[in-house]
């Protein structure tokens, strides 16, 4: 196989597709293609086809089939067909017509015919290239088939992308991973889509693109399981092969909104101790930044399994740059002695200035100036037909909103916002949640308790809360579309933020064009939302209260900006508030191809407020919106200072092509390049910085500079006020103690895999121990031998059933043809269980253990019993005998002579039968009995208790548990029968019944 180089990538060709040879003019050849963009689907048509086609762009003829717009042969042949010979034009019109409809259904992005050759006996599609929208999959997977997407000529597939792209699938959170390299030396595990490729991005700068080993993120809150499962496929795949410089991993991420880090962390712990010999084997260095919920936890822990392992572990947190531990890692900066360390979570929400006052409302201007209030300005109404304007203000203090689903945590997140920007009633007006009938849920207003309304149907919160103009949109992918057009019904509504992401590209066209209409802003999908502080958080934005504190959102800066990730805006959050007197607004518009809205839609708002005075802006690799912003510089539209830098610069050093984490961050052309475009956005006038490293200086400067001049007058600080911390995050951060309500150690369903007494449900069925074995586990906590497993099978099997006549199956039977429920016959046949009916399992091993363990006589015990007027429980049968013994004793005796290691009390018990039977023949030792003096037998002598152990668990009742465990599927049988029968009411007959007098009548 001979390696073959396409472009920049080098590969092996294995797949070719052999298909019938068309004898065909040159004249008979066509180019069509089909492609997607925001305004629509352009088609393309070239009268000439082939290998020799040229530049089809400048050639072709074009038609825009607008979005919601349909296609028709008479559109095709007059806008297309223009150079086709007319014996031609109905044929391929009607061709083409077709091939736009089927591209619209099948959810193509991309679709490519060269050449299309149409000859006297038909249309004939020679070559192809097509992309279908993955994110559809939930609606075509019946059209499509088994859609396997190979990975780009010049990379191998390998079984671990598969296993990773797998978990992905099967969980609500995000992984992704690319292998680029791997036998290099640089290995990344980064949180967030946007962070990826920053990291990425920076690793490639300081010349590591040779030895970046891979590509990939976790992000979306995954458990704890799912990033073990990640972590240990990385260190798994690094640790194979040695490098002569020792390796080193990146355990990086942006500040996280939602993520608990410490649970995350927890995971890639595991990992490392799992993996801590081949990791030393291969001397590797791992590297960690992190912020977010709890991320002082995860630093602890990450910081100490670095000590017990021997591990090198250097551990940073928010006071370090996002990415300076990649110039750590790569040699090109010092790595600290001691990093400083941040204020614990709980720091921040605890008032440290002492005073309990709520401070000034002024305190919602801008930071760098006194003001009056500016209220959100309405869209102005236009005449019918042409598109509304949309607001330039979008949150103000008096914003109301309404949350789609039942997202307590966020709307919390939002309340506590509020209050701490001393918001003088909550942002949150009511909840929409369809699953649910209306009612109330409760939240924290500060201290106290408040009421919130939940609606199941979205035509009554609109009606009841007029003043709602925003909706936070947290429907799943495959409801957002239909949520988000019906909530535009509605003309009260004049923001929409979209969570979800994974919506197909189709229906986010059809809804950006419907707000388009409607004077509607869409913020999303894919996003975490936007931030004004002092005003207004969408959903999760900002993270939690502490992150909201050090970041100073709690009151308003002078620095706008705009991002397309939802981790990276808390990174400016972060960076803003560290290098300028803070944030204005922040907006994340989303990571997928089309958001709802687009940069300059978002920069030109700033330019329009007071109170902005510099706005940042974050592109990424993939489309041409940044160029907008280098227009309206060059035009003077945008006249204040914009700070830009667009991420995924290292895609142009791959020599393959790599999805990154946002659907969108993918070049399809030089001009939609990270490097094209920085270079542009720094010719426009924009300051642009060298890398993402050096972002913060540059936004600092530029904000100095405006504070030489005057521009910005910082203001004093002012407390905010004090917000209580959740009980729950409380003991979440190990601050307060609780004694439990109650303890359990049979059982533990927290985690990722059921356990029962220490042992994973995975093992309890690899290791094939059976009911028996289970039962074993949840009521004695031990592994039980196997004959001790099969012993506790056979009694659930004898103690089954004995037929319809006993007292329990009566009970049973009645209830059941009463038309009770199974729950209820059930319970009624079991309460009959006792002394007298089944539970002579426990008296049973009571009595013969206490006589056999004081030394007492078999003849004696009988004597004592018969003396004292008392039952031998577990001796005498109502129909079987000496003479007619039970088989089920007989079969429980074999086995238990068989295996067991000792049984001292059945053979003392069987002693005593010798005696009552040379009585009376049916005084025999019975099941009951049996069952309880060999189940002490087995306690006593399988090895796996104390003495003091075995009596307990006789003490306590657990043997009669076999009784009423064994007999609930008999009871449930007869529960069954009755019904499939359909037997009618029991009524005992009277020919059955005594009816006898009172005694003082009968005389």
């Amino acid at each position: 196989m001979k390696e073959t180089t396409v472009g920049k990538a080098k590969g092996i060709l294995k797949n070719f597709l052999i298909e019938p040879f068309v004898p065909h003019k040159q004249e008979e050849e066509f180019y069509v293609c089909v492609y997607a963009t925001r305004e629509g689907d352009h088609v393309l048509f070239h009268h000439e086809g082939g290998v020799d086609v040229g530049d089809v762009d400048a050639k072709a003829q074009k038609l825009l089939i607008g979005v919601d717009e349909k296609i028709s042969e008479d559109l095709v042949k007059k806008n297309l067909l223009t150079s086709v010979s007319n014996d031609k034009k109905a044929i391929l019109s009607s061709f083409i017509v077709g091939l736009f409809n089927l591209y619209e259904d099948l959810f193509f992005t991309y679709l490519e015919i060269n050449p299309l050759v149409v000859t006297k006996d038909g249309v004939y599609v020679l070559d192809m290239a097509a992309k279908i929208d993955a994110t559809a999959d939930y609606i075509c997977k019946a059209k499509w088939g088994d859609v396997e997407f190979p990975p780009p000529f010049g990379r191998e597939a390998y079984p671990e992308e598969a296993y990773i792209a797998d978990l992905d699938a099967k969980s609500g959170a995000s992984l992704k991973l690319t292998l680029l390299n791997p036998r290099g030396r640089i290995w990344t595990m980064v949180a967030g889509g946007g962070a990826s490729v920053v990291y990425s991005d920076t690793i490639c700068d300081l010349g590591g693109v040779d030895e970046l080993a891979n590509y990939g993120e976790y992000s979306g809150a995954p458990s704890e399981q799912q990033t073990y499962d990640y972590a240990k496929t990385i260190l798994s795949l690094m640790t194979r092969e040695k490098h002569r410089d020792g390796k080193v991993l990146i355990i990086g991420g942006s500040i996280a909104n939602f993520t608990n880090v410490a649970a995350t962390f927890k995971g890639i712990v595991r990992a490392i101790k799992d993996y801590q010999v081949p990791l030393k084997e291969h001397e590797v260095t791992i590297f960690v930044r992190r912020g977010g919920p709890n991320y002082q936890e995860g630093l602890r822990v990450m910081g100490e399994v670095g000590k017990t392992t021997g591990i090198p572990i250097h551990v940073f947190g928010t006071e370090t740059h996002m990415t300076a531990i990649v110039g750590m890692a790569l040699g090109h900066r010092p790595i600290p002695n001691q990093p400083p360390v941040a204020a614990h979570t709980a720091n921040f929400l605890l008032n440290s200035s002492g005073s309990t006052s709520t401070p000034s409302s002024s305190r919602t201007a801008s930071f760098s100036e006194n003001r009056a209030r500016v209220e959100a300005s309405p869209a102005k109404k236009v005449k019918t037909g042409a598109p509304a304007a949309k607001a330039t203000t979008l949150f103000s203090k008096h914003t109301k909103s309404l949350v789609w689903g039942m997202q307590t945590r966020a709307v919390q997140g939002m309340l506590d916002f509020d209050y701490v920007c001393s918001r003088e009633e909550p942002s949150v007006a009511a909840m929409v949640y369809p699953f649910t009938g209306d009612h109330k849920q409760k939240f924290y207003w500060g201290h106290k308790e408040i009421l919130i309304p939940v609606y199941k149907n979205m035509g009554d919160a609109m009606k009841k809360h007029p003043d709602v103009d925003v909706l936070i949109n947290f429907a799943s992918l495959r409801s957002a579309f239909d949520s988000t057009m019906e909530t535009m019904q509605y003309p009260q509504i004049h923001t929409i933020a979209i969570i979800a992401e994974g919506i197909p590209e189709a229906h986010t066209r059809r809804i950006i064009k419907t707000a388009d209409e409607k004077g509607v802003t869409i913020i999303g999908p894919a996003t975490v939302g936007g931030i004004k502080p002092g005003c207004f958080k969408i959903g999760n934005t900002g993270g939690m209260l502490d992150n909201i504190l050090a970041s100073k959102l709690y009151r308003p800066g002078s620095v706008a900006y705009v991002s397309r990730s939802g981790g990276m805006s808390n990174e400016l959050n972060n960076i803003i508030s560290r290098t300028t007197d803070g944030v204005f607004e922040g907006v994340a518009i989303g990571g997928d191809r089309y958001p709802g809205s687009v940069f300059t839609d978002h920069v030109l708002r700033y330019q329009d407020t007071p109170g902005v005075k510099m706005i940042v802006v974050l592109g990424e690799i993939g489309g041409t919106e940044e160029y907008k912003i280098c227009q309206a510089i060059k035009q003077g539209r945008i006249t204040k200072p914009v700070v830009c830098w667009c991420i995924g610069t290292c895609a142009t050093m791959f020599s393959s092509e790599v999805q990154f984490g946002h659907a969108g961050a993918c070049a399809n052309q030089a001009s939609e390049t990270a490097v094209a475009k920085n270079k542009a956005l720094k010719e426009a006038g924009a300051f642009v910085p060298k890398s993402f490293d050096e972002l913060g200086e540059i936004i600092k400067s530029v904000y100095d500079d405006l504070v030489a001049k005057g521009v910005i007058q910082p203001a004093e600080e002012v407390p905010p006020p004090t917000v209580p911390m959740d009980y729950s995050w409380a003991r979440e951060l190990g601050l307060i103690r609780k004694p439990a309500s109650f303890m359990t150690s049979i059982c533990d369903e927290r985690g990722q895999e059921l356990i029962y007494a220490g042992m994973p449900i995975t093992e309890v069925f690899k290791s094939e121990i059976g009911l028996g074995g289970t039962l074993g586990l949840l009521w004695f906590q031990r592994r039980l031998p196997r004959y001790a497993c099969q012993f506790i099978e056979m009694c659930l099997m004898v103690t089954a059933d004995h037929g319809p006549a006993v007292s329990g199956a009566h009970n049973t039977i009645v209830c059941a043809r009463a038309g009770k429920d199974l729950i209820s016959s059930l319970t009624s046949g079991l309460l009959t269980i006792g002394d007298r009916f089944g539970g002579a399992l426990d008296a049973a091993a009571k009595q013969f253990s206490k006589a056999f363990d004081s030394g007492m006589l078999p003849m004696e015990f009988v004597n004592k019993m018969k003396k004292d007027g008392k039952l031998i429980m577990g001796i005498g049968h109502r129909v079987k005998s000496i003479n007619n013994p039970d088989m089920r004793v007989q079969i429980l005796k074999d086995f238990v002579k068989q295996h067991f290691p000792s049984t001292q009390l059945l053979d003392y018990a069987l002693d005593v039968e010798k005696i009552t039977t040379s009585k009376k023949p049916n005084l025999i030792l019975n099941v009951d009995g049996f069952i309880g003096v060999a189940f002490v037998d087995l306690l006593r002598t399988c090895g796996g208790f104390t003495r003091d152990e075995a009596d307990e668990f006789v003490e306590i009742g657990a043997l009669n548990g076999i009784f009423v465990l064994g007999r609930s599927m008999g009871f449930i049988g007869h529960y069954l029968d009755q019904k499939r029968l359909r037997q009618g009411l029991y009524r005992h007959p009277w020919d059955d019944i005594s009816y006898v007098l009172p005694e003082h009548m009968s005389m």
